[in-house]
C-alpha cells in the first residue's frame, strides 16, 4: 500500500485497540437514533490497472489520475454500536496512456465520477471521546461528462467517449475524535472495488475499448456534528 495511505490505517488500527481505555465523552458519546453529519476533504487515488486498448493497441494500457474534492456523508446510528453511512461526492479524473502511441498522446480522456457508497459501520467505543469504527458496504459509481482530450482528437479525429457504470463492494476504517460537545474531528479511509469499460469511438480507427480497474483508496479528513 502507498505510504501516504498506510499511516491513517495504522493510526485507526491503534485507536481501535486503545478504544476501551479511552476517556468517556462529556456529551455521552453515541446513542441509538443519533445522526452524524461529516464534511471531509478527500483524495481519491486509483490503485488498479487496465487491459490493453483493443483492437488497435492491445499492448498499451491506461492509468487514471488522482483527484481531490469535498465530500459529505450522513450516518444514522441504529444502535449504540451499529451505524449506517451514506456518502456523496463527485470527482474528476483523467485517463492517460502509459506506453507506445497512446503514451505519446498523454491524456486520452476525462470523466466525472459520482460514487454514492452505503456502508454498515461498527463503532467500538460509542460512549468515548475517541470512537474508532470499521465498515463494509456497497458502491455504485456513475461516470458522466466523458470527454476526449484535444490530443487524442488531434491524433485520430473526432472521438466519442463512453464509460460503463460500476457496482462493487467497499470497506472502510475511521475514527471520530471529540473536540466539543457535539463537534468532532474525523479521519476516514476507504477502499472501493470500482471497474469500468471505456469505449472510444473514433473517426479514423473505429471503436477502441479498454477495461479499467480503478479500485481507489479514498482518504479523508474533516469535521462532523452530532444531532
Amino acid at each position: 500500500m502507498n505510504r501516504i495511505f498506510a499511516l491513517p490505517v495504522i493510526v485507526v488500527g491503534t485507536l481501535c485497540l486503545a478504544a476501551p481505555a479511552a476517556a468517556q465523552s462529556p456529551s455521552g458519546g453515541l446513542s441509538a437514533g443519533d445522526k452524524l453529519v461529516r464534511l471531509r476533504a478527500i483524495i481519491v487515488a486509483p490503485q488498479g490497472g487496465s487491459s490493453g486498448i483493443s483492437p488497435t493497441f492491445p499492448g498499451e494500457e491506461v492509468k487514471v489520475t488522482d483527484s481531490i474534492a469535498p465530500e459529505i456523508d450522513v450516518t444514522y446510528m441504529a444502535t449504540d454500536h451499529l451505524g449506517f453511512e451514506l456518502i456523496a461526492a463527485t470527482t474528476k479524473h483523467k485517463a492517460k496512456g502509459k506506453t507506445g502511441t497512446t503514451g505519446s498522446i498523454g491524456t486520452l480522456a476525462s470523466t466525472w465520477a459520482l460514487p454514492p457508497t452505503l456502508t454498515a459501520q461498527w463503532h467500538f467505543n460509542p460512549k468515548g471521546s475517541v470512537r474508532p469504527y470499521v465498515g463494509a458496504g456497497i458502491n455504485y459509481t456513475i461516470f458522466y461528462s466523458e470527454k476526449a482530450s484535444k490530443g487524442l482528437e488531434t491524433a485520430v479525429g473526432d472521438t466519442r467517449v463512453t464509460m460503463s457504470d460500476s457496482f462493487g463492494p467497499a470497506v472502510q476504517a475511521g475514527v471520530d475524535l471529540d473536540i466539543g460537545r457535539e463537534v468532532f474531528l474525523n479521519l476516514d479511509v476507504k477502499w472501493i472495488d470500482m471497474d469500468t469499460k471505456a469505449k472510444l469511438a473514433t473517426a479514423a480507427i473505429g471503436t477502441q475499448a479498454v477495461k479499467v480497474h480503478i479500485d481507489p483508496i479514498v482518504a479523508g479528513i474533516g469535521i462532523g456534528m452530532k444531532f
